[in-house]
């Protein structure tokens, strides 16, 4: 979905495919089948942008094959289908029965990372629109908190020079975007400046999620006003809500959280103190543990669908959201211009929420594009055919 800013600039609008976990080419296509081109149908589009998580086997072979990658380009037009942004935070395995921990390897310091992301790179200069000359790709913020920078940096460098000869011989300019993520070693906004300033390249900035945002409790417009004082590149920003819990003290704020602790994915949980963040690893951890005060709000990394806030005494913080997009789009000039609803927890939500069929895992997702593009038009952008 395109839209056009009041300072006439296009702003593009996808979804992840992250929700359809496939590893392989031949899975890929599937779910350009089987659910984006549904979810095109029911938003009435001619034209529907999603962003692209391509596992490491999917994205050898389409840099590999070049009829391969032509094929996937005509699919996607055939489907009514745009590319401009990829995921490139997870690896593979992406919707193995457990993920946890391994979706931060490899990490920026294994070579692994940034053969693939360089791949990626690759891949999407072939399946950019012919009218665009400009894509993104988000990538883990270096590494889990207990592995070294050092190398990552460098390796960052390296990719920065392969995107400058990439531009060169495409005419295309992609650029990466860190995602700061709760647990991280570039776990907030600001902890993104100081590395991306040491590495001081055009092409690689930062990507914001706005669920990440929330879940470390950052002010969205403190944390984009001093990105922008810093000059640091918006690459991307993927819009997702956290889990919130305003009394966690009480019991039944404890049960109804404990129905989102699952086996699947991690969902790093923050309290804020007068001191500080306190923080676990795990949903889990924090209902079992003494580790946070419960005195106080908690957040959770669980993306809950945008347009169906949990129910009482839960909520999600959907009002961070609106208020990191008043600032990203809302201004005279766009700080971004690639949004991504991220919302690839569909099938980790507790049983009563998760859609039942592929019908309506499109109507949810058809859903949250809806409420997106109304946040965008109540803000001045006109959608665009």
């Amino acid at each position: 979905m395109r839209f056009r800013h009041p300072d006439g600039s296009t702003v593009h609008l996808a979804y992840c495919t992250n929700v359809h976990p496939a590893e392989t080419l031949d899975g890929v296509l599937a779910q350009l089948r089987d659910h984006c081109e549904p979810v095109r149908r029911r938003l009435g589009r001619d034209r529907l942008g999603i962003g692209l998580w391509l596992a490491r086997d999917a994205a050898r072979a389409l840099v590999t094959d070049p009829a391969a990658l032509r094929g996937l380009r005509c699919e996607l037009d055939r489907r009514g289908l745009e590319v401009v942004t990829l995921n490139g935070f997870p690896y593979e395995g992406f919707g193995a029965e457990e993920v946890k921990y391994r979706v931060y390897r490899p990490d920026w310091n294994e070579p692994e990372r940034l053969d693939h992301t360089t791949a990626l790179a690759r891949v999407l200069t072939g399946l950019l629109p012919d009218d665009i000359d400009e894509g993104s790709i988000s990538t883990l913020p270096l590494a889990w908190r207990t592995r070294q920078a050092e190398s990552a940096r460098t390796a960052l460098r390296a990719l920065g020079e392969r995107l400058d000869a990439l531009a060169e011989l495409t005419g295309r300019s992609i650029r990466i975007g860190l995602e700061p993520e709760p647990g991280c070693l570039v776990e907030t906004t600001g902890d993104a400046i100081a590395p991306l300033t040491a590495i001081d390249h055009p092409r690689i900035g930062i990507c914001v999620d706005t669920c990440h945002l929330a879940t470390s409790f950052e002010d969205p417009h403190t944390a984009l006003d001093a990105l922008v004082a810093s000059g640091t590149p918006v690459v991307k920003s993927q819009l997702s809500a956290a889990l919130h819990a305003e009394q966690p003290h009480l019991p039944e704020v404890r049960e109804a959280l404990a129905a989102f602790d699952e086996p699947r994915f991690l969902h790093q949980t923050r309290a804020r103190t007068a001191a500080g963040l306190r923080g676990t690893d795990d949903l889990g951890e924090a209902l079992t543990g003494r580790v946070l005060p419960d005195a106080v709000p908690w957040r959770s990394h669980f993306h809950v669908p945008l347009h169906a806030s949990p129910a009482a005494p839960l909520a999600s913080t959907l009002p961070v959201l609106k208020g990191a997009l008043t600032r990203l789009v809302g201004g005279p000039h766009p700080l971004v211009r690639h949004l991504e609803v991220e919302t690839y927890t569909w099938q980790a939500l507790p049983p009563e929420l998760r859609p039942g069929t592929r019908g309506q895992l499109a109507d949810g997702i058809a859903a949250e594009l809806t409420l997106a593009r109304d946040l965008l038009t109540d803000l001045g952008l006109k959608e665009l055919p």
